[in-house]
């Protein structure tokens, strides 16, 4: 793949947006009009996992927060704020945690190579890679043990999502919302559904 310049970037822009005029004069004022997403998106933040494009969505149809090995953390405020945005202010009904098969963060935890602020980012995965490593241990390869890894990250995120505040709360007050659990393979392009059962948050 060829390398683009920052320049490149801002030609490309510059015929992306006449392109679209043309075909829809009336496309920016509805797009600067109103968000209003159904979905948000927590992925990683791979450059090769763009949530618009392999999904087919357009602008403004997705919200989304990316971060490395896709992780939600109680504690990261960036998070946190993204998800009671779009649950209280922009109403999404639908939470994707979307994972990638291959994925370098949980490469990096298995392989020791994460070092500085990635490995205390990389925390839960690692502890994860413990909590499963007779399961992990019977795979017959190292890519095996990523991908298993990967899915099972996905499903840990799942479940952090369901026991936060801001979910919970949302749930409590009868607003629909479903959190689905999905992976994605960089080798054919695919998303698959974990089918990780989302039963309502219930206090307590």
């Amino acid at each position: 793949m060829a390398k683009k310049t920052p320049d490149q970037l801002l030609e490309a822009n510059a015929r992306w947006s006449e392109e679209r005029t043309a075909a829809d004069p009336d496309y920016f004022h509805r797009l600067a009009a109103l968000q209003a997403p159904e979905f948000l998106w927590i992925g990683c933040s791979d450059s090769r996992v763009p949530a618009n494009v392999i999904t087919g969505l357009e602008p403004g149809e997705v919200f989304v927060h990316r971060n490395v090995a896709n992780l939600v953390y109680p504690a990261d405020l960036n998070c946190m704020s993204v998800l009671q945005f779009a649950i209280e202010v922009l109403q999404v009904k639908h939470i994707i945690v979307c994972g990638h098969y291959g994925c370098g963060g949980v490469r990096a935890v298995l392989d020791g190579s994460q070092e500085g602020l990635v490995e205390h980012w990389l925390a839960p995965v690692r502890d994860l890679y413990r909590q499963h490593h007779d399961e992990l241990m019977r795979l017959p390869s190292e890519a095996a043990r990523i991908d298993r890894v990967c899915e099972l990250n996905v499903r840990a995120q799942v479940l952090s999502l369901r026991h936060s505040p801001i979910v919970r709360s949302a749930r409590e007050r009868g607003q629909p919302l479903t959190i689905h659990g999905w992976i994605y393979r960089l080798s054919d392009g695919r998303l698959r559904d974990l089918n990780l059962p989302d039963p309502p948050t219930t206090a307590g």
